[in-house]
């Protein structure tokens, strides 16, 4: 056995290994990588180098203030303004608590980018809201947790630019405009699915719709929602780089949250930052410690013995695509989001490309993959927060979701075999 053969198999066998004996994914993936380089005899200085090189781009620089933005408009009074705003929208349907909270989840994903934020602010008010009316505890759980998803999909999110900086060479502002139409769809499969199920076990409807509560409501809304046109509308317009426009946001955010909405005093922004520190060293360690991982993959062609291995098994581009969304929904189910992004994406992209798929296409497909597996045991993370804020036993909220795992399935298929859904409008208004 070669030496190289020796290395792939020490660092994927160790690597799976700790994952599976539930080792943090960072340490997982930073001792497989040492293994690694120990077996072929590497100084062990390739890891500070390629630590540092990972995290050494401008690009990066828009992570920390994306979750700072997120962090401070989570905690700054929002969270019942959007959920009114979502309220006056759909709040009439049958099942009407299930739809607001749907729609909120897509108004609150546009500020948070977070599915964990999302489930931990609005589960918290929503699901004993839904309760008291008559829901049942694990429907409410269940679509609190799907419908965070959406926030991954919504731009601004900070996922998105950690995919784009992975791909290389990849418009941020085009992937943040590609995320709005997959994401609303997946708002409304979700409905559908609430609706049906809603008008099966007869839970109840809001009030009639009124035109002038909606205005009113969107107005003191406005606020918020102007954070996100400012991101997205600054990168695509050309006004601000990526990195800019969060730092502008950053500003934005803090004066709605202080000042106009008065969710916060200094003492509370102090706090913030303190949780956005916390949040943004697990990433940044993450992608720290993938960087070095990637070096090893790279260095040793597991990309290119991937793609062989799985254009060999068919070269058929309908089986190819079902085939990288079944890895990437399989990988969601053992490790974390952004840990799928900085590994998977350089040995998938290449064959996501062969077959036809645009990396923004694909970067969309790869996102919501990765937000599925956040839903799905053994280290699903919403799934956890979910079961936490509702105090109900997560078997029992696992089987409420089956049905909207179906509806995020359709969703998937959807984006994955018809590409204007995610290339419409980055194609329309990037140009």
């Amino acid at each position: 056995m070669s030496v190289e053969t020796t290395a792939i198999i020490v660092l994927l066998a160790s690597f799976f290994i700790m994952v599976f004996l539930r080792f943090p994914i960072a340490y997982a993936v930073a001792l497989s990588s040492v293994l690694c380089l120990l077996s072929q005899g590497l100084p062990l200085t390739t890891i500070c180098q390629q630590m540092v090189k990972g995290i050494s781009s401008f690009s990066l620089m828009a992570v920390p203030f994306f979750i700072t933005m997120g962090c401070l408009m989570g905690t700054g009074g929002i969270s019942d303004k959007l959920i009114a705003l979502a309220n006056a929208c759909v709040g009439w349907m049958r099942g009407g608590m299930a739809m607001v909270n749907i729609v909120a989840s897509y108004f609150f994903g546009g500020i948070s980018g977070s599915a964990s934020a999302d489930t931990a602010s609005l589960g918290s008010i929503l699901i004993p809201m839904m309760v008291d009316q008559g829901y049942d505890a694990d429907f409410s759980t269940a679509v609190t947790i799907t419908s965070s998803c959406e926030g991954l999909l919504v731009p601004p999110s900070h996922n998105m630019v950690i995919y784009a900086t992975t791909a290389g060479g990849i418009s941020v502002g085009s992937l943040f405009l590609a995320g709005y139409i997959p994401g609303a769809l997946l708002a409304a499969s979700l409905m559908i699915g609430s609706y049906i199920i809603s008008v099966k076990r007869n839970y109840p409807k809001g009030d009639k719709f009124s035109f002038a509560v909606l205005l009113k409501q969107l107005s003191v809304s406005f606020w918020a929602l102007a954070a996100v046109l400012i991101v997205v509308f600054g990168v695509v317009g050309g006004v601000f780089t990526a990195t800019e426009s969060a730092a502008v946001a950053v500003i934005y955010s803090l004066i709605v949250s202080v000042f106009i909405y008065k969710g916060l005093d200094w003492k509370g922004v102090w706090r913030v930052l303190g949780d956005c520190v916390d949040t943004l060293s697990i990433v940044m360690i993450l992608i720290a410690t993938s960087s070095i991982f990637g070096y090893c993959l790279t260095r040793l062609h597991v990309p290119d013995l991937a793609a062989n291995a799985i254009t060999g098994m068919t070269s058929n581009p309908i089986l190819l695509a079902l085939l990288l969304n079944l890895i990437l929904l399989v990988l969601g189910c053992i490790m974390d989001m952004a840990p799928i992004i900085l590994i998977a994406t350089p040995i998938l992209l290449p064959i996501a490309t062969s077959i036809g798929l645009d990396p923004i296409q694909f970067g969309i497909m790869v996102i919501l993959n990765c937000g599925i597996g956040l839903l799905t045991p053994p280290v699903g993370a919403v799934l956890f927060i979910g079961s936490a804020v509702a105090k109900e036993p997560m078997e029992k909220v696992v089987k409420a979701t089956l049905p909207f795992y179906l509806c995020m399935i359709i969703t998937l298929l959807l984006i994955t075999f018809i590409p204007g859904i995610s290339m419409w409008l980055p194609t329309v208004l990037a140009k």
